[in-house]
């Protein structure tokens, strides 16, 4: 009798996941990751070709070509939920992305990423509902992609993945949010200001999860968190983050005030 194939380890899965074109089935699929598996921490996983796994639509293009529109519009309105949407889909991926490509950290680690990227799902599915309340489906409007251009750039380095896509594009959600609702709450759209506080609040544990590694990083390779991250902020041409700072949500997340006080520094990138 044949024996039945081995439980894919959640790794495995993580990297099936992110292969996924389909987003409707990715945010199933990453929502019923089932956390207590085998993580398989020191499997070395070959990167596939395909990552990450994208539908036909929307079409990508750079950030500069994106219509500004009036929120006050109905394609205005939706469009804004999208572009919403879109940065959650690319957070599902880039969650993964830190789950499966970097091997011999401890469990803790995987499970952490796994766990922020069903929060991802999550947020991803209240948004797409949202927009197809409105009329409209995830795919209708263009979108950027400059979250994956970052991941991509640090895919050998975790230290610098770590440093520059959660404690850096994603705590600029931690800053974006206030105005986002504000502008949602000037068309009564109270439905799209509820899911906005949920992600605020996920996002602050997403973002303290990504300051916890850092220093895990940088205290076992004996380097000062401030002075690497100039460092690596510099080698990988990270936007510098501008204000105003969600400081309130920013300390939650676990940043010091030294690291606060930088955001407003002159000159290089800041250690936040």
């Amino acid at each position: 009798m044949t024996p039945m194939p081995a439980t894919p380890t959640l790794r495995q899965q993580a990297l099936a996941l992110l292969l996924t074109t389909d987003t409707d089935a990715k945010a199933r699929g990453t929502l019923a990751l089932d956390l207590s598996q085998a993580v398989g921490a020191d499997e070395v996983l070959a990167v596939l070709s395909g990552i990450p796994g994208r539908p036909a639509l929307p079409l990508l293009v750079p950030h500069t070509e994106l219509k500004t529109r009036s929120v006050r519009s109905r394609e205005g309105h939706a469009a804004l939920i999208h572009a919403l949407a879109h940065i959650e889909l690319n957070a599902i991926d880039l969650a993964l992305d830190l789950s499966f490509r970097f091997e011999g950290m401890p469990e803790a680690f995987y499970r952490d990423w796994l766990k922020v990227a069903q929060e991802e799902a999550l947020h991803f599915t209240l948004l797409r509902d949202h927009l197809r309340s409105l009329g409209f489906d995830y795919g209708n409007f263009p979108a950027h992609n400059a979250l994956w251009e970052m991941a991509a750039k640090t895919s050998g380095d975790l230290l610098a993945r770590i440093a520059l896509v959660p404690r850096t594009l994603e705590a600029r959600g931690l800053d974006a949010s206030p105005p986002i609702k504000a502008k949602l709450l000037s068309i009564d759209d109270q439905r799209g200001a509820e899911i906005l506080d949920v992600i605020l609040r996920d996002e602050i544990g997403h973002v303290h999860v990504g300051n916890h590694w850092y220093r895990h990083l940088c205290e076992q390779a004996g380097r000062d968190p401030m002075s690497t991250y100039r460092e690596l902020a510099r080698r990988h041409g990270a936007p510098r983050p501008r204000g105003p700072f969600n400081l309130e949500a920013r300390r939650a997340a676990g940043f010091s005030e030294e690291e606060l006080i930088a955001l407003n520094e002159p000159g290089d990138p800041p250690a936040a």
